[in-house]
């Protein structure tokens, strides 16, 4: 065990920061390849769970959709009576009336 003295001398920024009860820094960035010109990535989706929604805006068919909500059903993520409701939306509006189609590097883009 370090005393609190020695723990000072050591870590002096560290011990203000513990001190105070909040950091300095906030790290919401990293780096994905170091072997590449120092390009850091935002977090922003980090610990996003996509939902149905999310799901069936990636879809190029209907068919596609009709397949991600019966799937989700089978893992039972969302109930029978919203996969209704989905199928009913899919069949009256489409795949236009879930929002515009996310492309694959949506979550990317939107940094």
């Amino acid at each position: 065990m370090i005393d609190k003295e020695r723990f000072k001398k050591l870590f002096p920024h560290l011990a203000e920061e513990m001190e105070r009860g909040r950091s300095k820094v906030h790290i919401d960035q990293y780096r994905t390849n170091i072997g590449r010109e120092d390009r850091l990535t935002n977090r922003r989706w980090a610990g996003y769970n996509p939902d149905v929604l999310d799901f069936i805006r990636r879809c190029d068919t209907e068919e596609e959709a009709e397949e991600i909500i019966g799937y989700l059903v089978e893992r039972e993520e969302i109930t029978a009576e919203r996969a209704s409701e989905l199928r009913q939306q899919l069949e009256v509006g489409g795949l236009p009336s879930f929002g515009k189609k996310k492309k694959s590097d949506f979550y990317h883009k939107e940094r």
